[in-house]
């Protein structure tokens, strides 16, 4: 009978899957690949997938006995109201020190990594959040050029620089202490997407360090992924929603941390209200100058589109085919 001590396990990985069968392979293999001088465990859970992923994590729990630990569902746990799947069956099952997260479309393409990562957490106790930089690969083409970088130069981010961030962070390139998940506040549990109140949660405990290496790739366009199926059905009404249960969220880490990172939270909800309304296309609100300060950190492209559909709709919709196409 072969195992791994689970005293001397430094890091958990904790990836998220549903109908990834195209790319969880790779996914696996990306984390088998890390050279580092600790043990460390994959936790994968599979939300009853019906494309052959479960078969696949069967697969490789029977190769990597040791490393790879697949809770494969029988009936889809995010259908039934569970938003934030990782605290609710990934988290209890963790061993390390360290979590590490990736999704199971994502990959990472580094393989010192982990390594590297942990090595700054043991260094800097105080360190909460340790990220990085992240390629971005479209599906169906080529990696592209393009990053989420949301920084210039490795640095140390602050707690309100977390809670208050013009751009996101890269869930593939996030690693915390396990000590941080314990205990889940209301707002991980109310939250209706599993990364942001983990930032939220390490900026109420600590700091984070930026390393301005892409060590990972996101996925854009996976059919199924969070954010497609949130542009589907009535996408205004989604929004509306989504709006209103982040307020909730920023309210809940307002109170749970004594009004602390105030300013910050409150900063981040009226961005997260004005990208509902960028989304939506409601141009008197994209352009009050209430949210002047959030329309300037669009990128360029985003707000000349913006101004072509505002200033000429038919215009914009030969530009729109010409330039973004079916990836727009």
């Amino acid at each position: 009978m072969s195992g791994v001590d689970g005293s001397k396990i430094m890091a958990s990985i904790s990836c998220l899957t549903f109908n990834h069968g195209a790319y969880i392979r790779q996914a696996l293999d990306s984390f088998l690949m890390q050279k580092t001088n600790f043990e460390y465990e994959i936790l994968v859970h599979d939300d009853a997938s019906t494309d052959g992923t479960g078969e696949i994590l069967r697969e490789y729990g029977e190769k990597y006995p040791d490393k790879v630990k697949p809770l494969i569902q029988r009936s889809n746990q995010y259908s039934q109201g569970i938003d934030n799947i990782s605290g609710a069956f990934n988290f209890p099952r963790v061993r390390g020190k360290y979590i590490f997260m990736c999704d199971g479309d994502d990959y990472w393409i580094s393989p010192d990594k982990m390594q590297k990562q942990v090595d700054y957490l043991e260094a800097h106790p105080d360190c909460t959040l340790c990220i990085h930089s992240a390629e971005i690969e479209l599906v169906g083409k080529a990696l592209t050029e393009k990053k989420m970088r949301p920084y210039r130069g490795n640095r140390v981010i602050t707690p309100e620089e977390i809670v208050d961030k013009p751009s996101g962070y890269a869930m593939s390139s996030m690693a915390f202490p396990s000590r941080l998940v314990k205990e889940l506040p209301d707002y991980y549990v109310d939250c209706p997407v599993g990364d942001t109140p983990l930032q939220m949660m390490a900026a109420a405990q600590g700091y984070c360090y930026y390393m301005d290496e892409p060590m990972s790739a996101y996925r854009v366009g996976v059919a199924g992924s969070w954010t497609s199926e949130g542009k589907s059905g009535d996408y205004a009404r989604k929004q509306q929603i989504y709006w209103e249960r982040m307020k909730k969220v920023y309210e809940e880490f307002d109170a749970a941390t004594e009004g602390r990172l105030r300013q910050a939270a409150e900063s981040a909800a009226k961005r997260t209200y004005y990208h509902t309304m960028v989304n939506t296309r409601q141009f008197k609100e994209i352009m009050n100058p209430e949210y002047r300060r959030y329309y300037k950190e669009l990128t360029a492209r985003t707000r000349f589109f913006i101004q072509a559909e505002r200033c000429a709709p038919g215009a914009y919709g030969l530009l729109r085919r010409m330039f973004l196409g079916k990836n727009g």
